[in-house]
């Protein structure tokens, strides 16, 4: 099986903790050069010292706010003037918990902005250094909300499939150019995200953080929530030289919870 990815160069959002982190990790071990994105340039330079290099790869990181369309896009359209990328991987913070109903059009606006646009100015940027290598891979960290949506996450429900459908339109469009866009689903794994919407769900039902994390597990298959190595490993996988025909696809990193194909 062919994971080399020596000589090829990853753009990870959101990669100074969690899963953005977690997929960095992944990608730097299989050989590629890393380019760490976030707002925290201190978070940022730790990060980068924890990355494989044995390979020699030649990481690096670049600073912005993804609340800053704008700096996102200039910060990401100046590096590309530059410097090739091969792999985008994109991963913002979801949006904060409440029910749809109770959400101002303001704050599913914030949410399009933050997630669907971001993504869009990256992917705009990247995609013709893709092309002229004949080699791409954009993967979107999302969430299982996308086949079933996840109560108390109005917001964040809408606007992932938003960016789910977008990812699909463009698997299409850029299928032809050896480009694949692809959707990964992390169900309840081990993050700061985590543990902020099990503390809001044990606020208001008035009861443990532990009585709700014990809820959580009873309805995953496998019994623990997911570690965010494995859903690095998954998102490393799809970059991969092995999934040249993987284009398209939601993948749930779940443990088995969601109860749809």
């Amino acid at each position: 099986m062919n994971l080399n990815l020596n000589n090829k160069t990853a753009v990870v959002c959101g990669s100074t903790q969690g899963l953005g982190y977690a997929s960095a990790v992944e990608l730097a071990l299989l050989g590629c050069h890393v380019i760490l994105m976030a707002r925290n340039e201190e978070k940022l330079k730790e990060s980068l010292q924890k990355l494989d290099n044995s390979k020699g790869q030649q990481h690096g990181y670049l600073v912005a706010d993804f609340a800053d369309t704008k700096a996102v896009k200039y910060t990401i359209e100046n590096f590309c003037k530059n410097n090739p990328v091969h792999i985008l991987i994109n991963n913002t913070g979801g949006p904060p918990s409440g029910k749809a109903l109770s959400a101002s059009a303001e704050d599913f606006l914030i949410a399009f902005n933050t997630h669907l646009i971001n993504n869009h100015h990256l992917t705009q940027a990247v995609v013709q250094s893709m092309k002229e290598a004949g080699f791409g891979r954009i993967v979107n960290i999302i969430s299982t909300s996308v086949k079933n949506p996840i109560v108390g996450l109005g917001v964040s429900n809408t606007i992932r499939a938003a960016v789910a459908n977008w990812a699909k339109t463009l698997a299409t469009e850029l299928g032809p150019f050896g480009i694949t866009v692809n959707n990964v689903l992390p169900g309840f794994t081990k993050t700061t995200r985590a543990d902020y919407i099990i503390a809001s769900n044990a606020k208001a039902a008035l009861i443990t953080q532990e009585d709700i994390l014990n809820q959580l597990v009873a309805e995953i298959p496998v019994g623990r929530i997911g570690k965010p190595e494995e859903l690095g490993a998954a998102v490393a996988f799809l970059c991969s030289p092995a999934a040249a025909y993987i284009n398209g696809i939601n993948l749930p990193v779940d443990g088995g919870r969601l109860g749809c194909l």
